[in-house]
């Protein structure tokens, strides 16, 4: 009889026990996050990442709690030769597969034009949410709304979307028709009307950058600073790893009026998954980021794999095409690699206009993948150089070529060729001295520049480069230009000889 009772009270233990559990949970959410995936469907280089990866940890989330939602903070294209090949397609219906529940647009949507986002994004299966872009007039009318609010268990949790200042960063026929509004000033519109209408939690979900540049519009800190409503931001674009378990960079800032904002970032390429906890009843907030690494290889869902393997198989016949051999390693964020494409500009530019030009720029980010020593393959070149760009040659003075050079300070420097150095204070941005094979900058003479249209457009902000004329620009895009070069050996002298120097240098 007493054996009876107590089999009688532990089970009555366990029932309780997992009541509680699940009362409790049903005050959670669990919000899984990603940005910046950059067309990353498979695992990189250092064997990190992987779509098929991240949906095991989706899963495996969804599998232990109850309330999940998951976002994405944009750019989840280009970077890839799936995006060249396949045209946002293949991320598209992935992360519809994944189940995502809302997403926002990056720069990165818009590199194909406004008509194929919005043939893209027609069948998108997420809230598509942007509280700061009016797209009246243009394809994606009728696509967005400004805010969405989900109820979970009684709780109203309400999401907002905020997209980067167009100008200087997207190509202007790309993005031609959309009107931007102030973010800071969108954001708390619509979070106020968010809270009038009952929502207790409120999320930015946002493109705008961690900590940007003081003369940019608005980031996530300026934005949370900014605030009142705002509880939690899950931002993109900068691809800052922000690590809640080491706290650097700071993830709970000040608002307003003095309520702490939590500040969330994954980095980039998919490398980590976010996960964001929140106690719906107290607004306790916990945070953490989740490797996305081979330890998950053996739980890959095999019907999810099959969605990607049609598109490997063209992927693969390009990637795997030899057409030259690199003798030593060019990481992407390298002196050498940025002067490698310079050097490479310069002379395809001084081809194309049929005489010697002066010098080139070139820009930071548009380089997006390392090159390993050894064979060269075609798929990897189109990599490290995915956009459509085409080299120009421009006719520039030498007032406007110096107020530039001030602009790529203020970068903490960019591309150039070998003959050009650039001396700036590391404080001010500032330039103290600019010269040209040995010789000062000089205001008044006229310079022949090679660079990239989308440089020359006055885009990366560099507006000084939209003032000058052009003078010749190739038929073929940046990347077809490279390979060509490789393929034909007119690289190898570059190639053996990496310049590890910093042509752009704080003194």
């Amino acid at each position: 009889m007493k054996r009876h009772l107590l089999l009688q009270a532990a089970a009555s233990l366990v029932l309780l026990t997992g009541c509680a559990q699940k009362d409790k949970d049903a005050a959670h959410l669990v919000i899984l996050h990603t940005n910046d995936t950059h067309s990353a469907i498979e695992p990189d280089r250092h064997d990190m990442g992987g779509m098929a990866r991240r949906k095991v940890l989706i899963d495996s989330v969804r599998d232990t709690r109850d309330n999940v939602l998951l976002v994405d903070a944009g750019d989840a294209v280009q970077g890839s030769l799936y995006f060249t090949l396949f045209g946002g397609e293949v991320e598209r219906k992935l992360m519809n597969e994944l189940g995502y529940d809302i997403r926002i647009l990056g720069n990165h949507e818009f590199d194909r034009g406004i008509e194929s986002l919005a043939s893209e994004w027609k069948q998108v299966k997420a809230d598509r949410i942007s509280s700061n872009y009016d797209f009246t007039g243009t394809p994606l009318e009728g696509l967005f709304v400004p805010s969405v609010i989900k109820e979970i268990n009684g709780h109203k949790v309400g999401f907002i979307g905020i997209n980067l200042d167009p100008a200087g960063i997207i190509a202007e026929e790309n993005y031609r028709g959309i009107d931007y509004l102030d973010a800071i000033k969108s954001a708390n519109a619509e979070a106020g009307k968010l809270r009038s209408e009952g929502a207790e939690t409120i999320i930015a979900v946002t493109h705008i950058g961690y900590d940007e540049d003081k003369d940019k519009d608005c980031d996530d800190l300026r934005l949370a600073a900014g605030s009142k409503d705002i509880d939690i931001i899950i931002g993109g674009h900068s691809h800052t790893l922000i690590d809640p378990a080491k706290g650097i960079p700071a993830w709970r800032v000040a608002n307003a009026v003095g309520d702490t904002v939590s500040v969330l970032q994954t980095g980039s390429s998919g490398t980590n998954l976010g996960e964001i906890d929140i106690n719906l009843a107290t607004g306790k907030v916990k945070a953490r980021l989740i490797p996305v690494d081979n330890r998950l290889d053996s739980r890959v869902d095999s019907s999810f794999a099959s969605l990607i393997a049609p598109y490997r198989a063209k992927v693969d016949s390009v990637k795997n095409l030899v057409i030259g051999n690199s003798p030593s390693l060019w990481d992407r964020k390298s002196p050498e690699m940025l002067n490698l494409l310079s050097d490479f500009v310069r002379a395809r530019g001084s081809e194309i206009y049929g005489k010697p030009v002066d010098l080139s720029i070139m820009n930071k980010g548009g380089i997006r993948n390392s090159l390993p020593a050894g064979p060269i393959t075609k798929g990897e070149i189109i990599d490290i150089a995915p956009f459509d760009n085409r080299i120009v040659v421009l006719d520039i003075s030498g007032k406007d070529l110096l107020e530039n050079f001030d602009i790529m300070a203020g970068q903490d420097g960019n591309g150039v060729s070998s003959n050009v150095r650039v001396l700036y204070d590391p404080a001010t941005k500032a330039i103290n001295s600019a010269s040209i094979d040995g010789k000062e900058v000089n205001p008044d003479k006229r310079y022949r520049l090679a660079t990239i249209d989308y440089l020359a457009a006055g885009n990366d902000y560099m507006t000084p480069l939209s003032r000058a004329t052009s003078l010749a620009r190739s038929k073929e895009v940046l990347y077809d230009s490279l390979i060509d070069y490789i393929e034909s050996g007119k690289m190898d002298k570059l190639l053996s000889s990496p310049d590890t120097s910093n042509r752009m240098s704080a003194f």
